[in-house]
């Protein structure tokens, strides 16, 4: 991944904490979820990040183990890193990391709350059935940015026809994600993907 040289103000900081702690705020289903959004303010609308190093931040932090919100560290130490060096990659870190968990953890807590204290209500109810389609509706949209960064991801029939044959073992057959993960890999080292 080539880096970039950027030069962030604290106003571009400050906008940085708040734009994360935005999408922390409507990652209904996970952070991973406003990848797409991520995408177009750091890489499209600021150029705070390539391509490349977007995609790189999630892959990394996607094949580690540990929380799947790791990816948000990884780019913000990116965005530090293009700024100047260490001594901002860690100061990004922690910012993109403190903007998306403290506003989402406490409206979780109190809203976890409430919730539970008016969980007959008919209204609480009918909202907990209604996130899973949004939830759906986000990783899909995750999906497409990331599927896009691929080599003409449009017309590679055969990175639709795995994705495709991926939903169907796992929502019909209850496979193993990390199976799929699996042959994944090994189709795409073998030059298959």
């Amino acid at each position: 991944m080539t880096a970039l040289m950027i030069d962030l103000q604290w106003h571009d900081w400050l906008s940085l904490f708040l734009h994360y702690a935005m999408l922390s705020l409507i990652s209904i289903g996970g952070v991973i979820t406003t990848v797409p959004e991520m995408h177009r303010y750091l890489v499209d609308q600021h150029a705070w990040l390539t391509d490349a190093q977007f995609n790189g931040s999630i892959a990394i932090a996607q094949a580690a183990p540990g929380p799947n919100m790791l990816f948000v560290g990884i780019v913000g130490w990116n965005i530090g890193l293009n700024a100047g060096g260490f001594a901002w990659a860690a100061f990004g870190l922690l910012l993109t990391l403190l903007g998306t968990l403290l506003p989402s953890s406490l409206l979780t807590y109190f809203a976890a709350q409430w919730g539970h204290r008016n969980r007959e209500l008919r209204a609480v109810r009918a909202f907990k059935l209604g996130m899973g389609p949004i939830v759906v509706a986000l990783l899909v949209a995750t999906g497409w940015i990331l599927a896009g960064a691929h080599r003409d991801a449009q017309q590679d029939w055969r990175l639709w026809l795995l994705s495709a044959l991926t939903v169907v073992l796992v929502a019909r057959y209850r496979v193993h994600i990390l199976w799929l993960l699996a042959l994944g890999g090994i189709l795409g080292a073998s030059g298959w993907i």
